[in-house]
């Protein structure tokens, strides 16, 4: 094991789409890249900053279970659908929107009247029908900063008896996956490289939900460390080539051990193997970089694959 503890980069970035991309950080040391990639993880899906509609009043409705005569959805419906309208707001200061459409159609973002703190970032997202053309539906949505969910208990501020409030997701991050595979420097052949994907909701872009959660995990340890400080030892690398979308990773150490060994190598059963595949687990070590309740929360995948995936692990003695 190599004595250096390197300073990473970010070697490469692969642009999937506008809300998705891919990192790659190397080199890192022995092990690191299961502790970065798991603490990144972790803060982007957690505390990342964003926007959400924490509460909406309708005019001449007094409560959730009100009709609304000329409006197709029940404010059940309408409180579903608020609930995905996705802001990006410049500014701390709670926001109050006002959506107003009349007569028959749709009603979408696009009626919300947004100012110059707001932007309304999906603008085609559903929030209602309005089958009467003497109809007009008005909402005011009361739009908050904050990190990770809160419930309506969690909020403190009373709300008059015609707000309806509601449970609040502020993260912007909507999916994060990472897996470490070997890299080397020199005659250093044991370090690890970290490759983490991250999907936002549009409010944010991956790169700067990146940063911003490395930029929390910094000064949490930064805070812990005091005056203690330990030289790291930089290092140039050429960005990769890696082609990120090819299933074939060709290893320069032939020494990867069982962790490397294929999902579809261990004889489970078809479904669970092709579960853990379509949510791009391909290997015993990517398995080991979530725990049973992450596994679980997978498309596809619940208790019965889990019990599954653990006692073949156990048959290895893994």
């Amino acid at each position: 094991m190599s004595n250096n503890i390197y300073t990473a980069n970010i070697v490469d970035v692969k642009e999937h789409n506008e809300t998705s991309a891919t990192f790659i950080v190397e080199p890192l040391h022995s092990g690191y890249g299961n502790t970065l990639g798991n603490s990144l993880r972790r803060v982007l899906i957690s505390s990342i900053s964003g926007a959400a509609v924490t509460s909406f009043k309708i005019q001449g409705v007094s409560h959730e279970f009100t009709d609304m005569p000329g409006v197709v959805e029940d404010a059940i419906d309408i409180m579903q659908n608020i609930k995905g309208i996705k802001l990006k707001v410049y500014g701390e200061e709670k926001q109050t929107l006002r959506l107003i459409k009349k007569g028959k159609g749709d009603v979408t973002c696009r009626q919300i009247e947004s100012n110059a703190d707001v932007e309304v970032v999906n603008p085609d997202h559903f929030i209602a029908t309005i089958d009467n053309d003497n109809t007009e539906l008005v909402i005011d949505l009361n739009v908050e900063i904050g990190r990770g969910y809160r419930t309506i208990e969690e909020s403190s501020e009373k709300k008059p008896s015609d707000t309806v409030a509601l449970d609040a997701i502020f993260s912007p991050v909507l999916r994060v996956r990472y897996k470490v595979e070997n890299t080397r420097v020199g005659e250093a052949t044991d370090l690890d490289k970290l490759i983490i994907t991250i999907d936002t909701d549009g409010t944010i872009s991956p790169r700067d939900a990146f940063e911003e959660a490395a930029a929390i995990l910094i000064n949490q340890y930064t805070a812990l460390a005091g005056k203690t400080r330990v030289e790291s030892k930089p290092i140039e690398i050429n960005p990769s080539t890696e082609n990120l979308d090819d299933n074939e990773n060709i290893q320069n150490d032939e020494d990867d051990g069982v962790l490397n060994t294929s999902i579809e190598d261990l004889n489970l059963s078809a479904r669970t193997t092709n579960a853990l595949i379509n949510n791009e687990i391909h290997t015993i070590k990517d398995l080991f970089s979530l725990n049973d309740v992450e596994l679980k929360d997978l498309k596809g995948f619940g208790s019965r694959a889990l019990d599954e995936v653990k006692d073949k692990l156990s048959e290895l003695e893994l």
